[in-house]
């Protein structure tokens, strides 16, 4: 367990403080809104595109994959590549056109031209009915099919007659395309941190992560930590069984995880358990969310969701959970055109910042104390750490930590035992261990 970081020269606060940043919303929004108009799918140039754009603000390494390499019980498939697609009527209009709307294209459509029945063409055509005026979002990634996608109320209007249709695309052997940094720290212990770039304008489950991942390892590449961090930017799925079918023999290095998606929502917050329950990473982002939030969502491990699956697969088993706002699948924005960026806020992205940085401060400042006075309560008074906290806020708060710090800091509780048994946060806890600590009170 690493010792506290006030212990190493750092701010007496954690890295919490050191990862603040006045207007963080407004950067993770804008960065967010760069990477919305960009096509992205599980190959192909719009990977590269992004991952470009995320090397402005972190230094990646680009992997590429070629198509064809086994990956465990996968194999990387062709890269698509798509230049552009449209249905139009006889009239020569076009009713529907991928440049509006990437969504408009299920993704990894083979290439196609031809002119068809309305009836013919009604079979490659998908809508929500029960939502009439979204787009949604589909895939084809592993089977040889095109598809457009379209609102039920543009369908709904479609005469009867023949209509052209084009899908300029291609699938050819080419590479699987993902990007990883490290931040080294004092051990070879890592964090991982992994965000899926696979999906193309949606601005919650996609951008949302990407964003606050690079800006967060952009901020975190400054400062000195316990723990080494990696960062990892990966098609879903099949990007992670490649990144771990490559690393398979370094993985055993991963203390904490996390997959993140949507968070930059007003939902939530929502986190999603390890494969194991009661891993390090699980205790966290519980604290975190239960001091965040009024009525945080605590889920328990299911095999379904995320990269969370192959990350905590029987195989690797790894202690990495899934943190989220609104919880996937749950809201009805959630894999439709109204996953825009009107629905994510800077606010929102804000604040999943800031329960990520809590996180990483626990982690890195949770550690062993032990009272160096441990008969009777010390004098607090006269040793000034009442006039310390007068003037602030949470003082009353304050001097019940460092009562509970005291009565169990006996070799056997870590400051997350104490807070978790206290009722207080965190930070709370670990900045009176501090101030003990100051005094000689505390080892």
């Amino acid at each position: 367990m690493p010792s506290g970081m006030d212990r190493r020269g750092e701010p007496a606060a954690g890295i919490r403080a050191a990862l603040a940043e006045p207007g963080i919303g407004d950067a993770l929004y804008g960065l967010a809104c760069r990477l919305y108009p960009i096509c992205r799918s599980i190959t192909g140039p719009g990977v590269r595109e992004t991952l470009g754009v995320l090397r402005r603000h972190v230094a990646l390494d680009i992997r590429e994959v070629p198509s064809g390499t086994q990956v465990f019980d996968w194999t990387i498939p062709p890269e698509w590549t798509i230049r552009g697609a449209h249905i139009r009527n006889s009239a020569g209009e076009k009713v529907v056109d991928f440049a509006d709307n990437n969504l408009h294209v299920v993704g990894y459509s083979r290439p196609v031209r031809a002119v068809l029945p309305l009836a013919a063409l009604k079979r490659h055509l998908h809508t929500l009915p029960e939502q009439p005026d979204l787009i949604p979002y589909r895939t084809g990634y592993y089977s040889e099919q095109w598809g457009f996608c379209m609102t039920h109320r543009q369908l709904e209007a479609l005469p009867d007659g023949d209509y052209e249709v084009v899908v300029d695309s291609s699938l050819e052997p080419g590479h699987l395309s993902y990007g990883e940094y490290l931040h080294r720290g004092e051990s070879d212990e890592e964090f991982l941190f992994s965000a899926h770039i696979c999906h193309p304008s949606l601005a919650d489950d996609n951008c949302s992560g990407l964003a606050l991942l690079a800006l967060l390892a952009e901020r975190l590449s400054r400062l000195r930590t316990h723990y080494s961090y990696r960062f990892l930017f990966a098609p879903g799925t099949i990007g992670a069984i490649a990144w771990l079918a490559a690393n398979e023999a370094q993985v055993g290095r991963i203390r904490h995880g996390l997959v993140v998606s949507c968070l930059g929502d007003g939902g939530g917050p929502t986190y999603k358990k390890s494969r194991r329950g009661n891993a390090m990473i699980d205790r966290v982002m519980s604290h975190v969310l239960k001091h965040a939030a009024e009525k945080p969502e605590i889920l328990d491990f299911s095999p379904y969701g995320y990269d969370e699956r192959q990350y905590c697969s029987p195989g690797f088993n790894l202690p990495v959970g899934l943190f989220q706002r609104s919880r996937f699948g749950t809201f009805p924005e959630y894999h439709t055109s109204a996953d825009n960026l009107d629905f994510i806020r800077p606010e929102h992205l804000a604040a999943s910042y800031g329960m990520i940085a809590d996180a990483i401060d626990i982690v890195e400042r949770d550690r062993l104390p032990l009272n160096l006075a441990p008969k009777c309560e010390p004098q607090l008074g006269r040793r000034g750490l009442y006039e310390a906290i007068g003037g602030r806020r949470d003082g009353p708060v304050t001097s019940m930590a460092f009562l509970w710090v005291l009565n169990l800091a006996d070799g056997e509780h870590s400051l997350l035992d104490i807070a978790e048994q206290a009722g207080l946060p965190f930070g709370v806890v670990a900045d009176a261990a501090s101030l003990l600590g100051d005094h000689g009170l505390l080892g």
